[in-house]
């Protein structure tokens, strides 16, 4: 089978690139041929975090940074880029139009696919007064202020880049392009998805969605803090709200790495019927257990110093279990992601009368370092979006306080204790609990241990995608649209049509070209049958 993975290696915004998730789903399934292909965040940036050795072909395109070379079309088909281009902004800027997203973007593709004037007329003088007039017109959103011409400068520069993907060298049939694949692969989501959306309208390709961090959710967090003024960010937030929904939309199956992100797949309008829960393996599993607990009692906390991870809660709540259990000690690791909020932690601590109780180690020599560092590992964050990091200390072995937010309830269950976010008390009474009770504490180390073990192993997820791929190439005809006019047909080949089309006498569907189970549903067992009683039937036709 041919798997087409699509992802960004690098972009300005938080999200996943390719990483060793990729890797390892390609090593998994070594059965399958993959492609890489990757929109990078400028030239040659996007493959560093990948060894080329795994991979047989690898395609980068830059997705930020300058504008790749191309001539500016015409009159004449400038006007239709600007009629397509007027009907993608109405969609990001009109809210009754929204629906019209999908045509809009589609209807660019095409365009750039024919002339590949794309990338010039979105930078071209004509894509700003469109872009100005459409965000200007009555009934336009404007809830985040009026849109100023430095803002229409930015906007278009910005929407050029994110739509760079729709005029990649990608779309042939050929080899290397991805109408030669039998499925692709999505993984991240985002702008990663364009390719996939215009394979599957040019060549029928199925996809399939793969996120562990949202994109869209990312991008609203990331937008808050980004250096544009509100008018240029509540646009861009349009686009990757509507790009996120048609994804969804058009994807065959969607596998959010939890329940957690799955239930914001549904609010963005994803089916249930099509979306599965894939956890995200890790090769962690293997690790050995930490050692033996610290001699005093410690209350381990790790991740980035910010507001976010609620820190100073942490603080408050260790202040109460140490007045009432003097010897205990808090180790608190990670780097400063908010400028200035570890002195405000320190001077919290001060101010409590526990920083000579209070350690702050850094950055830790390795996450296990730090697991291992306390006799009860805590998270205070005020959102826990992803798995990993609880996960991560869940294999430690070591007992896990978390307040009951994000993910931390589907992923730590009855094998730790779950706190409400922002109650110091109760964070406290959950530490005091398990730092003097040695055996319930070693009960539920061993319990959260064999549970992360279960959970997230690389093998399961292998597995999982095993079973997605080959359902979606039995059921979802790569190739479905038939020559015609006599000319003469390219060899058919295993996975391009369901695996019923290679199946006894049927693969030209009694002359009209119509393969198994289109029409010919009562007619699949039957030939089945036959083709079970002649054990050569399936090799001759393979």
């Amino acid at each position: 089978m041919r798997v087409a993975l699509l992802t960004e290696g690098a972009r300005p915004h938080p999200g996943h690139g390719v990483g060793g998730w990729c890797a390892r789903l390609v090593e998994g399934l070594a059965e399958h041929d993959f492609e890489l292909f990757v929109l990078a965040g400028a030239a040659g940036s996007g493959i560093a975090e990948c060894p080329r050795g795994r991979w047989p072909a690898v395609h980068e395109l830059a997705l930020w940074g300058r504008r790749p070379a191309g001539r500016l079309p015409g009159a004449l088909r400038g006007r239709q880029y600007a009629r397509a281009y007027e009907e993608l902004v109405r969609a990001l800027v009109m809210p009754g139009e929204r629906a019209s997203f999908g045509a809009g973007l589609y209807r660019l593709a095409a365009l750039a696919r024919e002339d590949g004037g794309l990338s010039a007329f979105l930078a071209s003088a004509a894509a700003r007064r469109t872009l100005e007039r459409v965000w200007r017109s009555p009934g336009a959103d404007t809830t985040a202020g009026q849109p100023l011409v430095r803002d229409v400068l930015v906007a278009a520069d910005l929407l050029e880049q994110c739509l760079r993907p729709l005029s990649a060298p990608w779309y042939g049939a050929g080899p290397g392009g991805l109408g030669s694949a039998d499925l692709c692969h999505v993984v991240g989501g985002g702008p990663a998805a364009l390719p996939a959306l215009v394979a599957k309208r040019l060549h029928g390709v199925p996809f399939v969605v793969t996120e562990h961090g949202l994109h869209l959710r990312e991008q609203y967090l990331g937008y808050r803090e980004a250096p544009y003024r509100w008018p240029v960010r509540a646009l861009l937030l349009s686009f990757f709200r509507s790009l996120t929904e048609e994804a969804y939309r058009q994807a065959a199956i969607l596998t959010p790495g939890s329940a957690h992100d799955q239930r914001w797949q549904r609010r963005c309008g994803a089916d249930p019927a099509r979306t599965r829960v894939v956890h995200e393996g890790t090769p962690a599993v293997a690790r050995a257990a930490a050692g033996p607990e610290p001699a005093a009692p410690t209350l381990a906390w790790a991740g980035a110093l910010e507001p976010g991870r609620d820190t100073e809660l942490m603080l408050h709540a260790f202040a109460r279990v140490r007045a009432e259990l003097p010897a205990a000690r808090l180790v608190v690791h990670g780097e400063e992601a908010v400028p200035g909020y570890r002195a405000h932690c320190e001077a919290v601590a001060d101010r409590l009368g526990v920083a000579g109780a209070v350690e702050f180690a850094g950055r830790p020599d390795s996450v296990a370092a730090a697991w291992e560092s306390g006799t009860v590992v805590v998270f205070s964050a005020l959102s826990q979006r992803g798995p990993r990091l609880l996960a991560d200390a869940m294999l430690s072995g070591r007992a896990v306080v978390s307040t009951d937010v994000g993910v931390a309830r589907e992923v730590v269950g009855p094998t730790g204790l779950l706190v409400p976010p922002r109650d110091p008390r109760a964070l406290a009474g959950a530490c005091l609990a398990l730092l003097r009770d040695p055996e319930r504490r070693a009960r539920l180390g061993l319990a959260g241990r064999l549970r992360a073990q279960e959970r997230f192993a690389v093998e399961p997820v292998i597995g999982a995608f095993r079973e997605i791929y080959l359902e979606l190439v039995s059921q979802w005809p790569a190739f479905p649209a038939a020559r015609s006019g006599g000319a003469a047909a390219e060899r058919p080949r295993p996975f391009a049509r369901p695996a019923e089309y290679w199946l006894a006498d049927r693969r030209d569907g009694a002359g009209t070209g119509q393969p198994v189970g289109e029409g010919q549903g009562e007619g699949v067992d039957e030939d089945a049958g036959e083709a079970s009683e002649r054990p050569g039937a399936l090799a001759e036709a393979l």
